[in-house]
């Protein structure tokens, strides 16, 4: 049986880098529905439409994800 390492090393480092870029983010959408919560109605607009987005970011990388894994989607 050969491994090869080179690439196994290359999948570890790309899902860490897509792991870390999702969970910031997510706290990214989660500061901004906070930031809504304390300020003005103009402000307030602006942060919801901030999390709003952060939030279908991460939506549209998890469903590529589960698309990539379960083969009857391909």
């Amino acid at each position: 049986m050969h491994i090869d390492w080179s690439a196994l090393a290359r999948v570890a480092a790309v899902s860490l880098g897509v792991t870390v870029t999702v969970v910031v983010v997510f706290t990214l959408g989660v500061l901004g529905l906070s930031r809504a919560a304390d300020r003005r109605a103009g402000a307030a607009t602006a942060a919801r439409a901030q999390a709003g987005l952060c939030f279908l970011v991460c939506a549209v990388v998890v469903g590529y994800g589960i698309y990539l894994i379960v083969p009857q989607f391909h």
